[in-house]
């Protein structure tokens, strides 16, 4: 199986923080989906991914080459948390723009997407709202021949219907096997359903990082009294809460005492219970 980036190693120091000994794989045509709470290092991992900072040590890949040459660049389709495109450029200028940076610009697409995305015709980029500037960069990203995506909170600021649609489009673009996305949301649900993978950041540190589905058959929520738990092995526990009615917890499915109440967790629930862990209620 190809990939479409390899993170080996990375690691970055700021003062402050730290992102540590990164081990990340993404296999073309699959959607992997970034997943930590606030400075877990989601935004840091993409720079580092992009060459927009500097690593301190670990080996980056992206599309088979460790150089982010013009060629490999030409297939790169990025969307960060701003669009960072001039505010009183309109949707013309934007395509005028773009036609001179990219080979494969291909501006029937960023038409089809525009109308598609309800994007205002003629107005000044400054007159967007967040939602809208975003929608605008998921075009861009579309419109030319990316290979790879890497979008940095893509569908924050967008309403659930946008939200809904746009996942759908991803779930389109992903349909070529030699295309892959990689995005960070802090909107589980939406990583719940058009993920193949997940990678959980939580302190600058990869915690968790498999198939979703994998991650889903390998937990549940199990109810069941303080005893109950005392009695699984504590490396099968990844974390609880108690209640005036006993205990809630996400541990190993294998390792459910016979008898006891347990639920299939949500992907919401391996993150909370990952990055809380022991929590009183």
């Amino acid at each position: 199986m190809t990939h479409a980036l390899e993170l080996r190693g990375l690691s970055k120091r700021y003062d402050g923080f730290s992102l540590t000994d990164v081990n990340l794989t993404l296999p073309s045509g699959c959607i992997m989906g970034l997943i930590g709470e606030n400075g877990a290092g989601k935004t840091t991992l993409m720079r580092l991914a992009l060459g927009l900072e500097t690593r301190d040590s670990g080996e980056v890949e992206v599309l088979g080459s460790r150089a982010l040459t013009p060629d490999i660049k030409e297939h790169l389709g990025v969307v960060l948390d701003e669009s960072g495109f001039p505010e009183g450029l309109t949707l013309r200028d934007v395509g005028a723009v773009l036609k001179r940076c990219y080979r494969t610009w291909d501006a029937k697409a960023f038409e089809r997407y525009a109308r598609r995305f309800s994007l205002p015709q003629g107005q000044a980029i400054k007159t967007f709202s967040r939602g809208t500037k975003m929608k605008l960069a998921i075009a861009v990203a579309l419109s030319h021949d990316s290979r790879l995506l890497l979008m940095d909170e893509a569908t924050s600021g967008l309403d659930p219907v946008v939200r809904d649609e746009i996942l759908d489009v991803f779930l389109d673009f992903i349909q070529d096997e030699g295309r892959s996305i990689l995005f960070s949301s802090h909107i589980v649900s939406d990583l719940e359903k058009a993920c193949d993978y997940i990678a959980f950041l939580h302190k600058g540190k990869v915690v968790l990082c498999d198939q979703k589905d994998d991650i889903l058959d390998r937990y549940v929520v199990l109810k069941c009294s303080e005893q109950t738990l005392n009695s699984i092995p504590v490396e099968n526990i990844v974390g609880f809460r108690r209640h005036a009615f006993g205990v809630e917890a996400l541990v190993r499915r294998q390792c459910v005492p016979p008898g006891a109440t347990a639920d299939p967790a949500r992907l919401e629930d391996v993150f909370l219970y990952f990055i809380r862990g022991e929590e009183q209620a």
